[in-house]
């Protein structure tokens, strides 16, 4: 098939997939003890065809990548990923008949490994962490592919305007709300691009609502922002490991966090993120993962900000995949004790903090 007739019909075939899928669900959480007057709603993005967030970013990634003339029939598609990102790829492949291979961490959950398998994907494990980019490059080379490079396109790819974006999303699922314009909403920065598409949104239809990014302990955004913030930026920032927190927070800069898009940031150590994963699984009756525990410490210090400047309001923060990926580390006993995390102390923390106590070991900026 003609290269332009293939991608009309690659493009097609996306579309009809979002026209058969249906929004994700906002949820209300129970009223916080300590934060009388403050609702706080969770964007379940856990119910997405493949399960997490990053649905959305897969989409328009595909869709970025066919409209710039950058996939064929039969390219191989590369993406870095730490899992929940390659899932969605994986999934969009196979709709579209291509290859696909995940470059990542060798310690990736072995859950989120099958789910890639499962949606057709090739896992291709390495140890460095800071190298699944320089390694995807590799790939592709060799491979004749396509390296999807969320890091870089995902602030890019997203409609940011409206085309069902989450923010869009969300805007229209709280106006029956008694706060329908949240004073707050609360992501992690893992590639960066739901923070600027956020961002952009709000600046863009002028609403009041600030967005804060909660980043998890082993990462470098909070450090880049602050400097950012200070008005000497080091986007040459880089940490040795990978975040215990999958899916959120990076070793080095990414090109798609703009900081600028940003207006508060936090850093969650991962034992309290943990405990706060806990909390809102017992909330729901369900698991979530560790990134949505790290936003809804984000989401206390949210409230913390409100409750001092004496107001009341709403508080949207996302619920980022399901906790069933995480049965062998984040609801495994035995990876704590590995890792050397205390349940109890964390728990004991974050009871307080629900009680209107200050976070502990939270750094804000």
């Amino acid at each position: 098939m003609p290269k332009r007739e293939w991608v009309a019909d690659a493009i097609q075939k996306i579309e009809a997939d979002f026209n058969r899928s249906a929004d994700t669900h906002l949820i209300p959480l129970p009223p916080m003890p300590g934060y009388p007057g403050i609702d706080v709603y969770l964007k379940d993005e856990s119910s997405h065809p493949t399960g997490s967030l990053k649905h959305r970013l897969a989409r328009s990634l595909f869709l970025y990548a066919l409209a710039n003339g950058w996939l064929s029939e039969g390219s191989t598609v590369i993406e870095a990923s730490s899992g929940s990102t390659a899932v969605s790829e994986a999934y969009f492949a196979r709709l579209l008949g291509l290859p696909f291979v995940a470059v990542m961490p060798a310690a990736t959950s072995p859950e989120k490994i099958a789910a890639i398998e499962f949606q057709g994907g090739r896992c291709h494990l390495i140890e460095d962490a800071c190298a699944i980019n320089a390694e995807s490059e590799r790939l592709a080379r060799e491979t004749g592919g396509h390296f999807m490079d969320q890091f870089t396109y995902a602030e890019r790819a997203t409609d940011w305007r409206a085309n069902n974006n989450i923010a869009e999303s969300i805007f229209k699922q709280m106006a029956e709300e008694r706060h329908p314009v949240p004073a707050w909403i609360v992501c992690g920065p893992g590639t960066g691009g739901t923070s600027a598409t956020l961002g952009r949104y709000v600046r863009y239809r002028r609403h009041p609502t600030r967005i804060l990014c909660a980043d998890p302990e082993v990462s470098v955004f909070f450090d880049f922002y602050r400097s950012a913030r200070a008005g000497a930026p080091r986007a040459d920032l880089r940490i040795a490991g990978g975040s215990r927190i999958e899916g959120i927070g990076r070793p080095r800069v990414e090109p798609s966090f703009i900081p600028s898009c940003v207006d508060a940031m936090v850093k969650v150590p991962d034992a309290l993120a943990l405990a706060a994963m806990r909390h809102v699984s017992a909330q729901l009756g369900r698991r979530v993962g560790g990134s949505t525990g790290t936003n809804f410490v984000g989401v206390l210090d949210a409230a913390r900000r409100m409750r001092e400047a004496g107001r009341t309001g709403a508080i949207v923060s996302i619920l980022c995949d399901s906790g069933e990926r995480y049965a062998h580390s984040y609801y495994d006993p035995a990876w704590y004790a590995r890792c050397g995390i205390d349940i109890d102390g964390a728990d004991a923390a974050l009871a307080r903090a629900l009680e209107g106590a200050p976070l502990e070991g939270v750094a804000t900026a």
